[in-house]
């Protein structure tokens, strides 16, 4: 660890690393609705595919946490109201995110048309990530949400909901919306992991 790295205050480390267990967490959810969505082809290697790097994700998340350790904590009056401001605004835009998606999978599955229910969501869950980019000042914020959007986008226009291969049914939404969104999370944790690295001087800049 550099002598640079040292000023950096261990809760920043602390929060690329949060980014990256949030990113594989959800990461991995994403790529098991994928899955689901294969109705059972190719499920074995895939589910073991996926886990391997929710995990590996989550492994490279606690080597941030074990390397700022050696991170002092200087924070002033002014960082700490600052940071209560973020995680209320943090659990409010979450909270609207969880309400939105509940109220989403009511209608759809009240009006009958559950095989928009993982687009819909998608786009929610791009949308949630405009307003974290200014919140947490991570640019790369910006990115994810309109991947995302623009996944489930496409995904509604020119994707049919099923697919039938020979004998074998795929939930076409679920399958791409669920693999796609993983790849576009997993590699927002990597990006994250590797920004947590940058602060603690281990790569460079």
């Amino acid at each position: 660890m550099t002598q640079t790295s040292k000023t950096i205050p261990r809760s920043a480390v602390h929060g690329t690393a949060f980014g990256v267990f949030f990113m594989a967490f959800f990461g991995t959810l994403w790529a098991y609705t994928g899955i689901m969505g294969l109705q059972g082809w190719g499920v074995p290697l895939l589910l073991v595919a996926t886990v391997t790097i929710g995990i590996a994700l989550f492994i490279g998340g606690v080597s941030l946490l074990r390397a700022s350790r050696e991170l002092t904590e200087q924070v002033s009056k002014t960082d700490l109201k600052r940071g209560k401001r973020m995680m209320f605004w943090f659990n409010i835009i979450f909270t609207a995110e969880g309400l939105a998606i509940a109220i989403t999978i009511a209608v759809c599955n009240a009006t009958r048309h559950t095989e928009l229910i993982p687009v819909l969501i998608a786009i929610i869950v791009g949308v949630h990530f405009i307003p974290l980019a200014p919140l947490f000042q991570v640019r790369l914020y910006y990115f994810t949400g309109a991947l995302l959007c623009l996944l489930a986008i496409i995904t509604l226009l020119f994707v049919p909901a099923k697919v039938t291969l020979g004998e074998h049914q795929i939930n076409a939404f679920m399958s791409v919306v669920g693999f796609g969104s993983a790849l576009i999370l997993w590699a927002t944790g990597l990006a994250i992991w590797l920004m947590g690295k940058r602060l603690l001087g281990i790569v460079p800049k």
